[in-house]
């Protein structure tokens, strides 16, 4: 899998899990330990896109 498709597939799991984080937050009672699962999963996603994108422009220069 080259950078850009990975990253593109990253981009796209975190715009998944902050849909599902919005909809979560929106019931009624919202379960506070999935809400805790999906952000640390969508902080993991978001580490992981900067560090693609660091080592990307790395090998640019």
């Amino acid at each position: 899998m080259s950078l850009q498709s990975h990253l593109s597939a990253l981009k796209d799991r975190h715009a998944s899990l902050e849909m599902r984080i919005a909809e979560e937050d929106q019931r009624p009672r919202p379960d506070a330990e999935t809400l805790s699962r999906l952000k640390r999963e969508k902080l993991r996603v978001k580490e992981e896109m900067e560090r693609l994108r660091s080592q990307e422009q790395a090998g640019a220069e």
